[in-house]
């Protein structure tokens, strides 16, 4: 148990300023941009910049450049980082304080009319959307709809992701090929950008709850097969994040989708 005299945990020192919960609570539901979080803030942009360098400071924020507009920059939130830091302040306080993880989806079948559906969304869907939606599928094991499209779809999936889904965690997408935005006929709950391009040149998809997770090309990488392994790793650990979010709020999608 604490003394009285030690200091409050660095986690604690820092999400209990106001501003700073509001930064960590907009980023929590996908990455943003300065001018982004100065509008869900409602504080000046000087101010937001300089709370976001203490939280980065901190290691609970990241950032990196826009992939398509190198002059912007995306801010995310690193939930694992988070989960830790969380856990040592309730021990810091008492031993019995000790956080539990979120409970998963509830055993509903893969037709359950409140199953939620998600959309990963990338340029050529050839590599982090596909890979997005065979994750949430296996994580699930269908108990969530999870499809993937592009908004200039290649012409085949790239090998890097096929290999690294089939290494890592014995799913085969082989025979799935990339297809256009325009081939899903259902309206998704959540809808999910996965690179920087998709995400400042997408179309409106209604009603559906948008986040966006700024993820590297893996296949523009140099280092090959090891930045699929990044990739893969890095979605696998926003997937598993997403879905205590998805057992909260579950809810039917309107229309059916054509070639699932």
């Amino acid at each position: 148990m604490a003394s009285p005299s030690q200091a409050a945990p660095a986690f604690v020192r820092l999400a209990a300023h106001p501003l700073r919960w509001r930064l960590l609570t907009a980023l929590a539901d996908g990455d943003l941009r300065v001018r982004e979080l100065t509008g869900l803030s409602a504080a000046p942009q000087n101010l937001v910049s300089y709370h976001l360098r203490l939280l980065r400071d901190g290691g609970l924020v990241t950032a990196v450049r826009s992939s398509h507009d190198g002059r912007d920059t995306y801010y995310r939130l690193d939930l694992n980082r988070c989960a830790r830091a969380l856990a040592e302040a309730g021990t810091a306080l008492h031993p019995a304080l000790l956080c539990t993880p979120a409970p998963p989806l509830p055993p509903d079948g893969p037709q359950h009319p409140a199953a939620p559906a998600v959309l990963f969304v990338c340029t050529g869907n050839s590599a982090r959307s596909p890979i997005a939606e065979a994750l949430l599928r296996h994580h699930t094991g269908g108990r969530v709809t999870a499809a993937s499209a592009g908004t200039r779809p290649k012409t085949e999936m790239h090998p890097g992701a096929v290999q690294v889904l089939r290494e890592r965690y014995g799913i085969d997408i082989s025979a799935r090929r990339p297809r256009p935005l325009d081939a899903l006929r259902r309206r998704f709950d959540r809808v999910i950008t996965l690179c920087d391009k998709a995400r400042e040149t997408f179309p409106d998809l209604g009603d559906a709850r948008h986040a966006h997770w700024s993820t590297p090309d893996p296949a523009a990488a140099p280092d090959g097969p090891a930045a699929f392994h990044r990739v893969a790793a890095d979605l696998d650990a926003r997937v598993r994040h997403l879905l205590p979010l998805l057992a909260q709020t579950p809810k039917p999608a309107q229309m059916t989708e054509e070639n699932p």
